[in-house]
């Protein structure tokens, strides 16, 4: 099974080099993240039991928060978000119009990330 985080004395070493590199330069605004940060495949995995959960690891992370959010603002997230209004609708949850309407508006977040990226 691969690494789904890095180790987290890696992880603390940078956190504290770069807590270093701010406090010499208290003006610098720069934050350095891990490199799986936003991540969703790293961050929130798909679990045995097809439950998607967070790493151990991940939860220890100063960043886990902003991670999380920034991973399911991204289009991976966006598409997962997707799947559960499906999983609604098919339960009963909401209805067809109600389905209709959030999943345009997904589609529409996520074809506005795809075009700007494309224009970076």
């Amino acid at each position: 099974m691969p690494t789904l985080h890095p180790d987290w004395s890696q992880m603390k070493s940078a956190i504290h080099t770069v807590l270093k590199a701010s406090a010499a330069n208290p003006k610098s605004k720069i934050i350095e993240h891990p490199e799986c940060f936003g991540q969703l495949d790293t961050v929130f995995p798909m679990g045995e039991e097809g439950i998607r959960t967070s790493p151990p690891d991940c939860m220890k992370c100063p960043f886990a928060k902003s991670c999380l959010q920034t991973a399911m603002r991204s289009p991976e997230g966006l598409k997962l978000q997707e799947e559960k209004v499906d999983q609604a609708y098919e339960h009963g949850l909401i209805g067809k119009l109600e389905r209709w309407s959030r999943k345009k508006l997904i589609r529409q977040e996520i074809e506005a990330l795809t075009s700007k990226r494309k224009s970076r």
